[in-house]
């Protein structure tokens, strides 16, 4: 059974940081494709990041760009998501899951999913 636990989300002033962390564990996590998804409240699930099984394809949502960065370490079967100058627009519950589709932006497209850890971002 695959399992995935974020962790790392809190509460953060408008400009700050957080870090984003998420373990798999139950599957061979560095052939699969991992990806950060966010959900506000009365929005839908969106697509944030995406890293594929090397590292070496990286997607990123229009509207974090130039602020988040994806990582991976396969060694460790984690994935990570460095937010950088947040924005309150940025809050929302994180989730990270893992699939098989290289560039993958669609829930659809993944298959194991984490329960979400929730960022918040004051203005």
């Amino acid at each position: 059974q695959v399992q995935l636990v974020e962790s790392g989300g809190g509460l953060v002033q408008a400009g700050g940081s957080l870090r984003l962390s998420c373990a798999v564990s139950g599957s061979p996590f560095s052939t699969f494709v991992a990806g950060w998804f966010r959900q506000a409240p009365g929005k839908e699930r969106e697509f944030v990041a995406s890293i594929s099984w090397s590292g070496r394809s990286i997607y990123y949502s229009d509207s974090v760009k130039g602020r988040f960065t994806i990582s991976r370490d396969n060694a460790k079967n984690t994935v990570y998501l460095q937010m950088n100058n947040l924005k309150p627009e940025d809050t929302a519950l994180y989730y990270c899951a893992t699939g098989a589709v290289v560039a993958g932006r669609r829930t659809n497209d993944y298959n194991y999913w984490g329960q979400g850890t929730q960022v918040t971002v004051s203005s």
